[in-house]
């Protein structure tokens, strides 16, 4: 794809996913901004791709504004945010359970995508609109028994995408999440060795850059992109939850529209 002329900044940008994307963007033409809390292979994945580098980190909603600056101000814009930083819980309920990791992983995975979704809302309406793509996770479109307190955060990552998919549209800012499954990153190292055991495929990576230019490319909101093995990725089909209905049984017209978004109307 072309992205001659269109500034991105991604979060987690020093590996994993993360890197991959940044240097598929700067390879079609895009300048790009990688912000991470691992400044020295930070630093390396930004000067590879003649980038910048910012130190985020994405628990701290001041640090999401900077580095959103320094996009703006290095680049002069923002199109494209990925909000891609993510941690492995490391924490099961019982008595494993550990307050500090919980927090930990909540504040990752889900903070840090809603605190750089409203610092760059600014930035992308200035450029007439523009991409959110969140990392969340096929965890976050089934049950995860193995990993609750992963589940969670990445499903309230799918939830907010899809939500703000709606809520931003107005603005030309279409917001979609990836959803990959086990990709060949260092969060699964811990457990790679038994994936490939019980013979469960490990994404390339690349697969998962190319479903991230799929989700830029469709013009698609309020998405969520599987990536799967063997399948072609492509929005996850949600099924519609029933609506009210009157005590004769009939339609309720206001209920295609969500009961907040109703009241906000009245």
């Amino acid at each position: 794809m072309d992205y001659t002329g269109k500034v991105a900044l991604i979060t987690g940008g020093s590996n994993g996913i993360g890197a991959a994307v940044a240097r598929r963007l700067a390879a079609g033409g895009a300048r790009v901004v990688v912000a991470d809390v691992d400044d020295a292979q930070g630093k390396a994945v930004a000067d590879e791709i003649d980038g910048t580098f910012v130190r985020c980190d994405v628990t701290r909603f001041e640090d999401n504004v900077d580095a959103v600056a320094v996009a703006v101000d290095t680049c002069g814009g923002l199109d494209i945010v990925f909000l891609n930083a993510g941690v492995a819980t490391n924490t099961y309920f019982g008595e494993e359970f550990s307050v500090e990791l919980y927090r930990r992983a909540m504040g990752i995975n889900l903070d840090g995508v809603a605190y750089g979704a409203q610092a760059a809302l600014g930035a992308l309406r200035a450029r007439g609109g523009g991409h959110i793509v969140a990392t969340a996770s096929m965890a976050g479109l089934m049950p995860t028994p193995g990993d609750p307190v992963y589940g969670a955060n990445k499903a309230a990552v799918v939830g907010l995408v899809r939500a703000l998919g709606g809520a931003l549209k107005d603005d030309n800012i279409l917001v979609n999440a990836l959803c990959p499954a086990f990709a060949d990153t260092n969060i699964i190292t811990p457990i790679k060795s038994t994936l490939e055991e019980v013979g469960m495929p490990i994404l390339p990576v690349s697969k998962v850059v190319d479903a991230f230019e799929s989700i830029v490319d469709s013009g698609g909101t309020g998405e969520a992109w599987f990536v799967q093995a063997g399948r072609p990725s492509e929005p996850f089909g949600f099924r519609n939850p029933p609506g009210p209905r009157a005590e004769d049984g009939s339609r309720i017209a206001a209920a295609t529209k969500d009961p907040i978004t109703l009241a906000k109307e009245s």
